[in-house]
């Protein structure tokens, strides 16, 4: 597939004339990518930088520093648009700086601290890297078989996914063992208190196959549990979901526009279609408690007016509105596509956070919930056009972290059989 999506070549950095705050540097990253020069000590001092599980989260994670909170962000720095970063990451003086060479801008960073559980095995042998990764503070699993839409005679793969050749291969399906020792393990050892399982479609009930894995981390880890798998068009099996415990649902709806969503993710659009996103999204909405189901497109593919549609169409039905930045990874259909404008994406980030205001949406009351594949809906406090405004939203959705304090800690209590 060639690129027809014709933009500026040059990804100019946003607001160059003055210092950015964390969320600008979080956008121009994920946008730009970096460069890693050969004073950096990654391997030794960081999270290793691999292909391994989740596609957006193939880059190096590190931590931006900031006043009303640190930020995390998984950064590009393999793909080939990454030579053209203005932006490099140096150590020097016992730190990580990031340079803006073509503004002069300095940035002192962290990297995100390497889990020495990655190393161990779990009973059954599985190295629990190969179980799970930490996505900034969060441990994301992947379960089930290979998304069907890369099977059969026309592969109906979405255009922007990681081709299944190019993937880790795995000897088996994770054991239920398997899963539960990596998340104790996380949680002891990197103190995580939400687990992500994700997987790609697996035809019609493909979700039952993950509620027993839900039901172990529930009753023998004591942990906040998400799912994100293709919708399903029996609702029925999102009732069982939220009896057996589960705390939150992402829908991955990619695209809004209908023609860009056939084009580029034409497995979806043949098997599901945009109306079942909308009903399991809207369902669940209704059944689960405010702010515990999240909708996700991808801005950078598709015009930036239909994805400031979906991002209102999101926050108005009472969903989590979460934006990644397409990344033309490696490997994909659509690797030499241009990566998108930071300028552009600002603007659709200052939408997200004009949308959840409006909407009064909780977007943090989860304790120690950092993403850093994505810019998160909380992250886009720095945006605000008025920054007290920002801080006004801040101090409610801090107040909101000690109300709901007492609920996320119940729930991250070991359930007894009878409740999960």
């Amino acid at each position: 597939m060639t690129s027809s999506i014709v933009r500026d070549t040059e990804n100019t950095p946003i607001a160059a004339g003055h210092r950015l705050n964390p969320a600008e540097l979080k956008i121009v990253l994920l946008c730009c990518g970096l460069r890693v020069d050969g004073s950096c000590r990654i391997e030794e001092e960081g999270r290793p930088v691999c292909n391994a599980q989740a596609d957006l989260a193939s880059g190096l994670e590190m931590i931006l520093p900031g006043d009303m909170q640190d930020l995390w962000v998984n950064v590009p720095v393999r793909e080939a648009f990454v030579q053209d970063s203005p932006y490099r990451l140096s150590y020097a003086e016992g730190g990580y700086r990031i340079c803006d060479e073509k503004h002069g801008w300095i940035y002192g960073v962290r990297l995100a601290p390497k889990p020495d559980w990655y190393a161990l095995r779990t009973k059954t042998g599985v190295p629990m890297s190969h179980v799970g990764t930490l996505e900034g503070t969060c441990l994301s699993i992947g379960l089930g078989e290979q998304c069907r839409f890369w099977s059969g005679e026309s592969a109906l793969n979405c255009r922007f996914c990681r081709q299944a050749e190019a993937r880790p291969a795995r000897s088996h399906q994770l054991m239920i063992e398997d899963v539960v020792e990596t998340a104790a393990t996380a949680r002891e050892k990197s103190g995580i208190t939400f687990a992500l399982l994700r997987g790609g479609y697996q035809g019609g009930n493909g979700l039952a196959a993950i509620f027993p894995y839900v039901k172990a981390l529930k009753q023998r880890v004591g942990i906040l549990v998400g799912l994100q798998f293709p919708p399903e068009s029996d609702l029925g099996l999102y009732d069982q979901a939220r009896t057996l415990g589960v705390d939150h649902l992402t829908f991955c709806l990619d695209l809004f526009s209908r023609d860009y969503f056939h084009r580029f993710a034409p497995g979806k659009s043949k098997a599901i279609g945009q109306e079942g996103f909308f009903r399991a999204l809207e369902y669940s909405v209704q059944k689960m408690r405010k702010g515990t189901v999240s909708g996700e497109i991808i801005a950078g593919i598709e015009p930036v007016e239909d994805t400031l549609r979906g991002i209102d169409y999101l926050a108005g039905v009472g969903a989590i509105p979460l934006v990644s930045i397409f990344r033309p990874l490696q490997q994909t259909e659509m690797q030499d596509f241009p990566p998108p404008r930071a300028d552009e994406m600002l603007r659709v980030f200052r939408h997200v956070y004009q949308a959840c205001r409006n909407h009064n949406l909780s977007i943090g009351s989860p304790p120690n919930i950092h993403v850093s594949v994505l810019p998160h809906p909380e992250d886009t406090i720095y945006l605000a056009a008025d920054s007290r405004d920002g801080r006004t939203y801040q101090n409610w959705i801090l107040s909101m972290k000690e109300v709901m304090r007492p609920y996320f800690l119940s729930r991250m209590r070991k359930q007894p059989d009878s409740q999960a």
